[in-house]
């Protein structure tokens, strides 16, 4: 994918001009506008076992694809929640793990999939954490980002050590763990939940400052209950 543009700031859209017989891929209502000469196409990509994958990891059943009919198109995907849009250029050797419902569109080529953390404990308890995306092929993609984002590099072996919720996208290099915060008094009176996430090296780490699941759970006290 050659031209597009980033626009909107902290209310961001991607604006992509499409070659001619080009398709795109996005998420179901991801569409803000478009030419006319762009046909829409919705579809389950890849079956049943790819819709319920999609539906654990936090996205919609279906996807939408975007083709330009007779010649270049243009087509707006904007974010949902205040933040940033990345364009991630995806390889066969450099796959990406994105947080749960951080896809937003893409080139054809690229295939989005659910990413297990396969260990039972974290499963069950560490949240976030425990079920992401992956999306790997060949192409550009773009992922929304709750509020701004902060970039580290991990060399081989080295951790860092993330509030669960704040990790926005990893190289596939990196691994990741699910651990309880030590001590009970911290625990329970740290403020800071009971499980943490450490990722390790070798690989590039996206963290984000706004987590939305942070911002629902500091609205949620404004909310006046019924009753």
């Amino acid at each position: 994918m050659r031209n597009f543009e980033i626009k909107g700031g902290n209310l961001p859209v991607v604006i992509v001009n499409v070659e001619p017989n080009e398709t795109l891929i996005s998420e179901s209502g991801a569409m803000a506008w478009m030419s006319p000469n762009m046909k829409m196409e919705t579809t389950s990509n890849g079956g049943f076992g790819k819709m319920l994958g999609r539906a654990v990891s936090g996205d919609t059943l279906f996807q939408n694809r975007y083709t330009a009919i007779g010649g270049e198109g243009l087509i707006a995907f904007a974010s949902s929640f205040p933040g940033e849009i990345r364009a991630i250029p995806i390889t066969p050797d450099k796959p990406m793990i994105v947080q749960k419902s951080a896809f937003l569109a893409a080139e054809e080529t690229v295939n989005l999939s659910i990413f297990f953390k396969k260990k039972l404990g974290a499963g069950l308890f560490g949240g976030e954490g425990f079920i992401m995306q992956k999306l790997d092929g060949h192409g550009t993609a773009f992922i929304e980002i709750d509020g701004s984002t902060v970039e580290y590099n991990l060399g081989a072996g080295q951790e860092i050590i993330i509030d669960t919720g704040y990790l926005a996208a990893m190289d596939a290099t990196c691994s990741m763990d699910i651990v309880t915060v030590k001590g009970a008094k911290n625990m329970l009176l740290g403020g800071e939940g009971l499980f943490n996430t450490v990722v390790r090296g070798p690989g590039r780490v996206i963290l984000q400052t706004m987590p939305i699941s942070n911002v629902a759970n500091a609205i949620r006290k404004f909310i006046p209950t019924s009753g």
